[in-house]
């Protein structure tokens, strides 16, 4: 089963940048679909974005299109998500997830994604 880490979560003002990693062991994130869910206080788990595994076609939610950008590399077996333009708003734990098999409408739904890593927390001030 893959083990997912994530890492690179901090304080920081709003308009910065920062890049999270989901790196993974004991298999290749290439036959998973990966993605990044984020979860504030009091709020259920949101989607951010994902890797599709087969096609590597990308997608993200509406409020980081333009600023969120994943990218991989599969020799670290590692998944990067870079934040730019970065809002109090997109204060939350944000944790990587994997799923082996998805079907195309559960992609952006958090109880299809078997693996998860504990979360990196990342906090915006305004």
């Amino acid at each position: 089963q893959v083990q997912l880490v994530e890492s690179g979560g901090q304080l920081l003002q709003a308009g910065g940048s920062l890049r999270l990693s989901c790196e993974a062991s004991e298999d290749s994130l290439m036959y998973y679909t990966v993605a990044w869910f984020r979860q504030a206080p009091g709020t259920e788990r949101e989607f951010v974005a994902a890797f599709w595994r087969n096609t590597g076609r990308t997608a993200y939610v509406d409020s980081v299109k333009g600023r969120f950008t994943l990218s991989r590399d599969n020799a670290k077996n590692t998944v990067y998500l870079q934040m730019n333009s970065l809002k109090p708003e997109d204060t939350a734990v944000y944790h990587c997830a994997a799923a082996r098999t998805l079907i195309p409408s559960a992609l952006k739904t958090a109880d299809a994604y078997a693996y998860w890593g504990q979360g990196t927390q990342v906090t915006v001030s305004s």
